[in-house]
């Protein structure tokens, strides 16, 4: 059976940001066991899941979203906290996030407001800006939320960055990395 592709819109991260979040990831992993780590050449903060998409719908989404983020300035970033979704003992979802930005949140409104506009059912859920790090707990080890504080390479160091693109990806899901930059949407200098 051959998977339908999907994409979404997500704000990019600057490639040393990558590589810095991978090698704090290295450290993380003997407190925090998840099966499945991601590759940090797809660390992004997604702002739009458009799930399989027709050509057409895409292409109007992509029109949509450069038209409206013409003007729109970089802004800087930093991500600075761990957490995770799912119940508390069994997360699903191993996350860092960013100190809360409102030029994030206008940027994420544009996406989204476009993609809707583009004719995409999309996510009704509040925004939580947030980096994917890793997926699924083993069931047979309670998680320990307390560890989230305690081994929070960010909280001391936040990384610092600069917002400046909006890509459109696809996703591969028998590949790795698995996403795709199909569109390049920049942001322009402060």
């Amino acid at each position: 059976m051959e998977r339908k592709a999907h994409f979404f819109f997500a704000l990019s991260l600057p490639k040393e940001i990558k590589y810095k979040m991978k090698d704090a990831c290295l450290n993380l992993k003997g407190n925090f066991p998840f099966h499945r780590w991601v590759h940090h050449e797809d660390y992004h903060i997604t702002l739009a899941f458009l799930g399989s998409a027709p050509a057409e719908k895409l292409q109007d989404a992509r029109r949509l979203v450069e038209e409206g983020l013409k003007g729109q300035k970089s802004f800087p970033l930093q991500i600075h906290q761990l957490g995770v979704f799912g119940k508390g003992d069994n997360p699903r979802i191993f996350w860092a996030d960013t100190v809360k930005e409102e030029r994030l949140s206008v940027i994420r409104d544009i996406v989204f407001s476009a993609c809707l506009r583009a004719g995409f059912e999309l996510e009704t859920r509040s925004f939580k800006p947030h980096i994917t790090l890793a997926r699924k707990w083993p069931e047979s080890k309670p998680f320990q939320g307390s560890l989230l504080n305690d081994q929070n390479p960010f909280q001391d160091s936040p990384l610092h960055f600069k917002a400046n693109e909006v890509v459109l990806y696809q996703t591969h899901l028998d590949q790795t990395p698995k996403y795709e930059r199909m569109a390049i949407f920049p942001l322009m200098d402060e």
